[in-house]
């Protein structure tokens, strides 16, 4: 019984990371992005951030708000760190990205990661309430982790990356669900502790990423009214989604 249950986690958590997948697909018919454009896709993908990021916070504080909080400002100072040692470290290059596009491409697979890695807790925990809680988390996430891969989509393809490497790496930035799914399911006295500590840990990694990266890059090539508005609309599309899908 237990290996039946525990398998039937790891495909749900398979399935949501597969998902993240689907966001590059709206690149197989637009390839070519003005500068302006490009600013514009970088603002949506910071909207979509932040809007995760509040709802990673709002899970968090529901079950512990001090240990949401001392997971934001370790997602921030983490950041901070991690940037330093990559401007320290002279040459960086992921395939055929270099320098500052390869930084970026880093960041926001890693930042993205680390945010599964939190949803991937979440679905073990949730299958630890019952397997009906189970896969309504299960559909909850995987309709969000769609817009997630586009925000990841947004970022790399219009510096060069393929859209079905862009698909790759949205889905391994959401490996994380099914190999920490499975521990969490097992272990919920375990984990569930721990799980405001990586969601807000999540959520302060992407909002540093947003505001110090991704918002200030696109105001350099766009307007602050089609900047601000995207990064506006693209939170209230999120939202709104959440809302639907019951997160």
């Amino acid at each position: 019984m237990i290996e039946t249950s525990v398998w039937t986690v790891f495909i749900a958590a398979l399935i949501t990371a597969v998902a993240t997948g689907l966001g590059a697909l709206p690149f197989l018919f637009v390839r070519d992005m003005s500068r302006r454009w490009e600013a514009i896709g970088n603002a949506v993908a910071a909207g979509l951030m932040i809007a995760a990021s509040l709802g990673l916070i709002n899970e968090g504080v529901n079950i512990g708000p001090w240990r949401t909080l001392l997971g934001i400002g370790l997602g921030a100072v983490f950041m901070v760190y991690s940037h330093r040692l990559m401007d320290g470290h002279g040459h960086v290059s992921v395939g055929a990205l270099t320098g500052a596009d390869a930084r970026k491409a880093l960041m926001i697979v890693g930042v993205m990661t680390l945010h599964s890695a939190a949803e991937g807790i979440g679905v073990g925990v949730s299958f630890g309430g019952g397997e009906d809680l189970g896969i309504l988390m299960t559909i909850a996430i995987a309709i969000h982790n769609v817009p997630e891969g586009l925000a990841i989509s947004l970022v790399l393809v219009p510096r060069g990356v393929s859209v079905l490497m862009a698909a790759w790496w949205s889905v391994f930035s959401s490996l994380p669900q099914p190999l920490l799914a499975i521990p969490a399911f097992l272990f919920v006295a375990v984990f569930h502790p721990v799980l405001p500590v990586g969601l807000g840990l999540a959520a302060g990694a992407m909002l540093w990423m947003t505001m110090r990266e991704m918002i200030p890059e696109a105001l350099n090539e766009a307007s602050r009214t089609a900047v601000f508005g995207a990064v506006g609309l693209s939170i209230v599309g999120m939202v709104a989604l959440g809302l639907l899908v019951g997160m």
